[in-house]
């Protein structure tokens, strides 16, 4: 019997486990990401972006039983937002950088609606299963099935050297393993901007609390507490007789009386002067 026990491996920390996916998934997904939008800087900020979210809910992902995968589904979602196309620059389609075939390939993908071409990406270039794609895209089986073929045959119309289904899967995969792709940040940027992000909106959410409830407070002391009804102007009644609480009519001397009296510079009482004697 050996004296000697075995010690277990320890752990890595969150700050380990984050570098080491990010080091390894971060450079594909930047491929990933240019390759649906043709556009290297929005395929960087969808790339961190997406790890952004990660850090944030690091318990979450380094219990998922894909973090890489749980990375890539944000990614994606932020590349092909459609709040994007209200950005200044992203009016139009970015033109590949690529040459020769590639540069023909990505353009044909560009050219397809984005569900299809994320459902083309995961199908064909990542070899996804086509419930792992449906699940991904958030789409049903037979809905993914649907956009893979309508895929298919639009790139083919485009490249008909393509038109056979394991041809593309090869093109596809050597773009997404040798095509180019956007400088990233190091993991420690990554981390330190997710941390910021946190607490800007951590400030900015409690500054809002605060102004909803200075509004309340101040609405709450300067409204009235109960109803008061509007009295309405009075109004001159005529033809009510005296025995009924109206008003006896005036004879010819009391209206002659009344246009002496609105006549006259002064109707009041006459004002009172010292006697100086």
């Amino acid at each position: 019997m050996s004296g000697a026990s075995a010690t277990p491996a320890a752990r890595p920390s969150p700050v380990e486990a984050f570098d080491a996916l990010y080091a390894h998934v971060a450079p594909s997904l930047a491929r990933q990401a240019y390759l649906l939008t043709g556009r290297r800087q929005l395929a960087r900020e969808a790339v961190e972006r997406a790890f952004h979210q990660a850090w944030e809910r690091w318990p979450e992902v380094a219990v998922d039983r894909d973090p890489a995968g749980w990375v890539r589904a944000a990614a994606h979602d932020h590349a092909l937002s459609p709040w994007h196309r209200l950005r200044l620059g992203h009016t139009r389609a970015a033109e590949p950088q690529d040459q020769g075939d590639d540069r023909q390939l990505r353009t044909a993908l560009l050219a397809l609606p984005a569900p299809y071409r994320r459902s083309l990406l995961l199908f064909d270039g990542l070899r996804l299963g086509l419930p792992e794609t449906a699940a991904e895209t958030e789409a049903s089986t037979p809905a993914a099935a649907h956009r893979l073929l309508h895929a298919r045959e639009a790139v083919a119309g485009l490249l008909p050297e393509l038109a056979s289904a394991g041809r593309l899967r090869e093109r596809l995969a050597a773009l997404l393993a040798d095509g180019p792709a956007p400088p990233l940040a190091p993991p420690a940027a990554v981390r330190s901007g997710g941390e910021r992000r946190v607490r800007l909106w951590v400030r900015g959410t409690a500054a809002m609390t605060a102004l909803i409830a200075a509004a309340t407070a101040f609405t709450l002391a300067t409204a009235p507490t109960r109803y008061e009804p509007v009295i309405a102007p009075g109004e001159a009644v005529a033809g009510v007789p005296p025995a009924l609480g109206g008003p006896p009519q005036l004879t010819s001397a009391d209206r002659k009386l009344r246009e002496r009296l609105d006549k006259e510079p002064v109707t009041g009482p006459p004002r009172l002067v010292p006697d100086t004697r």
